[in-house]
């Protein structure tokens, strides 16, 4: 019997062969991702560099646009309305998302646990999510109307709408009773991947429940906190049509002017793109900068390897 032949080693590439390997491996890559990209700077890069543009124009749509300079710049930080809508903006946020995840969170631990009716409770917390945001706004509008459900419900004379004292806490409440579902699905998910050894560890050890969430869930769920914190506070701050069909105009003494309300006034009934271009553009900086400083805070805490 012949003896096997022993097995030829392949030859090493030469230089000029490796480059264009890995040039053709770099162009088939880009071809794969090419329609993202187009996506990206179709529908992205290039409506904020308009924005811009438009930020130093007069334009009032019907009209060729006008370079200005700095003067809608100027205006907006300078204009004291602005200023107010930003701080009802930020206490909004302040007052929507603590409620929205410390609710979700508590609902998310109540029903990873398959009690009897979580399905459908699942179902209903979903809906508010799922349904148009107008609609929602003009349902809870008529509920808290001076003769709506609320009122005549408790026998009581309050207008929350259109008192400067209730009329942002309203608005705030239905806007985190709105994100809630969202919210409790994420926590539920990261609750489900905790892994059961990890409990029934500490279970052994001695701890009780409460250290067990406050100890070794509420640390191994900073993921999906990150993830529903970002979120969230982008939703808050974004939010236009629920908050305007709740309480359109910016409510009573201008308690619920939102700026995104105010980018949606400026554009479209008074017809100033430039301006409201300045206010959209100071709300996307604003944002960035929140989630720069999220990622920085959640980056040296999180872990994300199990």
């Amino acid at each position: 019997m012949s003896a096997a032949k022993p097995k030829q080693l392949s030859q090493p590439r030469s230089r000029p062969q490796s480059r264009r390997l890995r040039r053709r491996e770099s162009a088939t890559a880009y071809a794969f991702v090419a329609p993202t990209l187009f996506g990206v700077a179709a529908f992205m890069l290039v409506p904020v560099l308009v924005l811009v543009v438009l930020s130093f124009s007069s334009w009032d749509v019907l009209s060729e646009p006008k370079l200005v300079g700095f003067d809608n710049w100027t205006t907006a930080f300078t204009d004291p309305a602005v200023w107010r809508s930003l701080g009802v903006t930020a206490l909004f946020v302040l007052l929507v998302v603590p409620a929205q995840i410390a609710i979700g969170l508590w609902l998310a631990t109540l029903l990873v646990r398959e009690l009897p009716g979580s399905a459908f409770i699942r179902t209903v917390l979903v809906l508010p999510w799922v349904c148009a945001p107008v609609v929602l706004g003009i349902v809870w509008r008529w509920i808290f109307q001076y003769d709506g459900v609320v009122n005549n419900l408790f026998d009581i004379h309050v207008p929350w709408l259109q008192s400067e004292a209730t009329a942002l806490p309203i608005v705030a409440f239905v806007q985190a009773w709105s994100q809630i579902g969202y919210v409790s699905l994420f926590f539920m998910a990261g609750l489900g991947s905790i892994p059961n050894e990890v409990i029934e560890a500490a279970r052994i050890d001695g701890a009780n429940a409460r250290q067990i969430f406050w100890r070794i869930k509420l640390p191994l769920l900073k993921p999906t906190m990150f993830f529903v914190l970002v979120t969230g506070m982008i939703a808050a701050f974004q939010s236009f049509d629920l908050v305007y069909s709740l309480s359109p105009d910016g409510g009573p003494g201008g308690t619920t002017d939102l700026i995104a309300a105010r980018v949606y006034s400026q554009a479209v009934p008074q017809s100033n793109i430039g301006q409201a271009a300045v206010l959209a553009i100071i709300l996307f900086v604003a944002l960035i900068i929140i989630t720069l400083i999220q990622n920085a805070y959640f980056s040296r805490k999180t872990t994300y390897e199990r």
